[in-house]
């Protein structure tokens, strides 16, 4: 399986990972996100400051930018940002394209890699139900998200916690992503969806 993808070579694993995402925040409560591995220990956080732009920066435990999310205003048309790999920082920037369509009570986003055709990502299911699989190109599935359950009480837990399952060599921060991107379109009624991946602390590889 390729790797595809990747923001920062420390998420990527050689094994399949699980993952604890919080919908919450560090500084505003239901603001942004926390991700945990299996020994309980902080991977990721992402918060929005308290601002109204809609920008989410994705960090690393001690805080250092690894990307960020800008949802954009309605349009017909949906990308997202990040620079082409190999480029200096202020070059062409390449983009990926978002977009959605939903039936019935689930949805199905694709995620193009603009520039690579054989890059491109399809996300099947509900992620405001927490259940959804994360293909690659190849139509193998790199990550899944699924709802949190307490192995101790057998209780499913709530939807601001769930479960990232990646496959090996797919990489979490770039996984935590297209969460993000699922998060910002959750729940409207369009059709296609625009929002800004700019990678803040290095060149996107594939």
């Amino acid at each position: 399986m390729g790797a595809g993808v990747v923001v920062e070579d420390g998420f990527v694993y050689e094994e399949e990972t699980h993952l604890t995402v919080f919908k919450t925040s560090v500084f505003f409560a239901g603001d942004g996100f926390t991700v945990y591995n299996c020994k309980g220990e902080l991977l990721l956080r992402v918060d929005s400051y308290g601002t109204d732009t809609g920008e989410l920066v994705l960090m690393n435990a001690s805080g250092r930018c690894l990307l960020t999310v800008r949802r954009k205003v309605q349009t017909e048309s949906a990308s997202a940002v990040g620079r082409v790999p190999g480029r200096e920082k202020r070059g062409p920037k390449t983009h990926l394209s978002v977009r959605r369509s939903s039936i019935i009570g689930r949805s199905s986003v694709t995620v193009e890699v603009l520039g690579n055709p054989t890059e491109e990502y399809q996300i099947e299911g509900s992620f405001g139900q927490r259940c959804c699989t994360i293909f690659n190109a190849g139509k193998e599935c790199v990550a899944q998200i699924t709802r949190k359950v307490d192995a101790s009480a057998h209780v499913v837990l709530g939807k601001d916690v769930f479960s990232l399952f990646l496959k090996p060599g797919f990489d979490g921060a770039f996984a935590m992503g297209l969460v993000l991107v699922l998060d910002q379109i959750d729940g409207d009624d369009y059709v296609s969806d625009a929002v800004d991946v700019e990678p803040t602390a290095q060149d996107l590889r594939m």
